[in-house]
């Protein structure tokens, strides 16, 4: 009887140790996807972001990358630890589990915070007949625009600021490339309407040439395209840049907080296999 429940026992482990071996492997992957991701987002979109006033973003393409390598690095020590069958590193490797978990629920939050800043939500219309009139009520009624959030607010603010006084300019070529990339990218003029460039110092300036638009405006670029900012020959009626440029980001926020919470909760299943082998495997003898 005791030989059969210790065959039984064995089996067990020798189950457990397979599927963590194969769940490690499905983890190193997925890191190795988050890191590309990073790596990908830093190579490609790294200029025009860098326009941006905050550095949340940016920082969050780096934090992918180190995620992604702690995340692979973490897998290949599960794979170790699971066919040495070494009870203290089945410990470290569940604490780091634990760790990037932790990190990756906190990285969604954030992410899905960070979203909510962007972009005011649809507002709530109360019926005329309330009998206790809100603020958001009362705003309606009276006409009031509806407040901006304040990281929208900053967002325009500085994209703007930036095309008109650094554009062109000596020194600032990274940013003179950036916002050419930005509007032939995302098919937009300005900021918020090619109206913007009338205040730009090098549009008014001697060196424009005659330019009333940058020519990375013209929906075909060639030379000094950018005299002419009638709507067929400039991006004068789709929108803004900052428009695009937040749509881009709230679209990317939205894909990294799901990812992160996706993968934490599969992490949650790791976590459980590595509980049961832990508890199946003999204390070691020293």
């Amino acid at each position: 009887m005791g030989e059969f429940n210790e065959k039984k026992t064995t089996c067990g482990t020798v189950c457990l140790k397979y599927l963590l071996f194969t769940y490690n492997c499905c983890f190193w992957l997925a890191g190795l996807a988050v890191m590309a991701v990073g790596i990908w987002t830093l190579a490609l979109k790294s200029d025009y972001i860098s326009l941006l006033a905050s550095g949340t973003y940016l920082a969050t393409a780096y934090i992918l990358v180190v995620a992604g390598t702690v995340v692979m690095v973490t897998g290949v020590l599960g794979c170790c630890a699971t066919f040495k069958e070494r009870r203290n590193l089945l410990r470290l490797y569940f604490i780091l589990l634990l760790i990037i978990f932790l990190l990756e629920i906190i990285a969604g939050i954030l992410a899905y915070a960070y979203y909510q800043q962007l972009g005011p939500g649809p507002p709530h219309r109360p019926s005329w007949g309330s009998a206790s009139p809100t603020l958001e009520g009362l705003r309606l009624r009276l006409k009031f625009p509806a407040p901006q959030p304040q990281l929208n607010t900053e967002l325009k603010e500085n994209l703007k600021d930036t095309m008109t006084k650094r554009y062109h300019q000596p020194g600032h070529e990274a940013v003179t490339s950036a916002v050419d990339q930005l509007q032939q990218e995302f098919h937009c003029c300005g900021s918020n309407n090619s109206q913007d460039w009338r205040d730009s110092e090098w549009i008014r300036s001697q060196e424009a040439g005659g330019r009333v638009v940058p020519d990375s405006c013209c929906k075909t670029v060639v030379a000094l395209c950018g005299q002419r900012d009638h709507a067929s020959n400039i991006y004068k009626v789709e929108g803004g840049c900052i428009t695009k440029l937040e749509t881009f980001i709230q679209e990317h926020l939205r894909v990294i907080g799901a990812v992160g919470i996706g993968i934490a909760c599969v992490q949650v299943f790791g976590m459980i296999f590595t509980c049961c082998l832990y508890r199946s495997l003999k204390l070691e003898h020293y």
